[in-house]
């Protein structure tokens, strides 16, 4: 934390500069400031007036002249609409927000955040800091919102389902890494697993389309792309475990044969046959779908979609409450001390790398089975270092990770929400955004997160 310095010696003269230690969040209310002094100066002049949005006004030419002469008091009233409906007109709400006062109010909440961060204040402080960053962190999502709507009405729930679905394989993404990495193996290769899973499950998918029936050919589709993905983690370990290669290395041949592989597969197998573009079919959870508002967002859903939530789970209780668990982190830790404790760091290590592979690859399903209906070259795109970006936020823990993955995700439904609201922004700078939040993290915006101390290192049994 920033904070003030021990007093400087007798007879010394104390630098300003003394007064500050640049850390996590002094950086992130530096972030914060520099974005409330943007959003005071420059969001009242982006709104465009639109009279219908503001009031009902008679059909007179001079009153619709006298309204678009006369900008500044008409962009105080431009209002943005949240819509949260629900199959049950009972519980459909919205929330009618003024659009300039409200960016005023968030923008001198950021400021004073980020002064109140950025000051070298006692220690007593940080905790009041801490809470202060949390709420301008929440504040960021209906912010975007309200400045990208203004004038217009846009869906909430629909965004929120669209961002927990694009999250998906982000998350699962993130589950296989932490299993790899917590045992000490660097998995960089979660991208090639996701590819490979997306390829040879649609692959199994087209060659039993016809001889099985209804969706039991998609069922056995995930099964391979989960095999698929436990196959080449099982390459993965025997590289960078058994003949102890740079982990690094491993992961980085391991996504270059994916690549090719999934590509020489396509162009060989896939644009000859006749391949369907049928997806798993979506389905409701009895009861809990019936919540208002959430029941669409969370319980509504396709198998690998609800598989991100179930992971989450196994995952945070395999790690953190069996025995299991707790020998996984001693050996991605200090696996000297756990081998004189009689743990195998090799069979530990082989079987999380593995395990963490099958997960991977059914991220990859999501790709072909779930969402599209069809393989394309590298159609991951990316997400497989995004979800390792994830774990970086996450700190390796899982609860955290998915909520850097849902970061991930919201970023990638803004792309489709901005086209529809046809914001003034091009296309390509939405796009980018995923990948500007990962580069952020991986700079280490979100703090200094420490590994698993042994992770990256070969076992050499003494």
């Amino acid at each position: 934390m920033a904070s003030i310095t021990a007093d400087a010696p007798a007879g010394e003269t104390q630098s300003w500069r003394d007064l500050f230690s640049i850390d996590q969040t002094f950086i992130v209310s530096l972030f914060f400031l520099i974005a409330g002094v943007g959003v005071l100066l420059l969001s009242p002049n982006q709104i465009e007036i639109d009279p219908a949005t503001i009031f009902t006004v008679p059909s007179s030419d001079d009153t619709v002249r006298d309204l678009l002469f006369a900008p500044e008091p008409l962009r105080d009233q431009v209002t943005t609409m949240l819509d949260f409906p629900d199959e049950s007109d009972d519980f459909s709400f919205s929330l009618e927000i003024l659009t300039i006062p409200y960016a005023v109010g968030v923008a001198i909440i950021y400021i004073i955040t980020g002064v109140i961060g950025v000051l070298p204040l006692p220690e007593r402080f940080d905790r009041v800091k801490t809470v202060l960053l949390v709420i301008n962190g929440i504040l960021i999502i209906p912010t975007v919102m309200v400045l990208a709507a203004a004038g217009k009405s846009t869906n909430m729930v629909t965004l929120l389902a669209s961002s927990f679905r694009l999250a998906t394989p982000i998350v699962i993404g993130a589950m296989a890494g932490i299993w790899c990495e917590r045992s000490g193996v660097v998995n960089i290769a979660i991208e090639g697993m996701m590819l490979t899973g997306a390829c040879f499950g649609f692959v199994m998918y087209t060659f039993v389309a016809e001889s099985v029936p209804g969706q039991s050919g998609l069922y056995l589709g995930i099964l391979i792309a989960t095999l698929s993905g436990g196959l080449m983690a099982l390459l993965h370990a025997w590289l960078s475990i058994t003949f102890k290669t740079d982990q690094i290395i491993s992961g980085t041949v391991i996504n270059i044969l994916a690549l090719g592989l999934t590509s020489f597969t396509r162009r060989e197998v896939l644009l000859e046959a006749d391949a369907s573009r049928e997806t798993l079919q979506a389905f409701s959870l009895p009861l809990l779908s019936e919540i208002p508002i959430l029941g669409e967002v969370l319980f509504t859903g396709k198998p690998v979609f609800f598989s991100m939530f179930v992971l989450i789970i196994i995952t945070h209780v395999m790690l953190f409450f069996t025995r299991w668990g707790l020998r996984t982190r001693a050996v991605g830790e200090n696996p000297h001390a756990a081998d004189t404790l009689g743990i195998s760091v090799i069979r530990n290590r082989y079987i999380n790398v593995i395990v963490g592979g099958l997960i991977a690859g059914l991220a990859g399903a999501w790709f072909s089975l779930e969402t599209s209906g069809t393989f394309d070259d590298n159609m991951t795109n990316g997400l497989g270092f995004i979800a390792l970006a994830a774990v970086i936020f996450g700190k390796w823990r899982p609860l955290p990770a998915a909520v850097g993955g849902l970061l991930f995700g919201f970023s990638r439904a803004l792309d489709t929400r901005f086209q529809i609201l046809e914001v003034d922004v091009p296309v390509q700078f939405v796009q980018m955004t995923p990948y500007i939040v990962t580069m952020v993290i991986l700079a280490g915006l979100v703090g200094r997160a420490i590994a698993p101390r042994a992770i990256g290192q070969p076992y050499e049994k003494e």
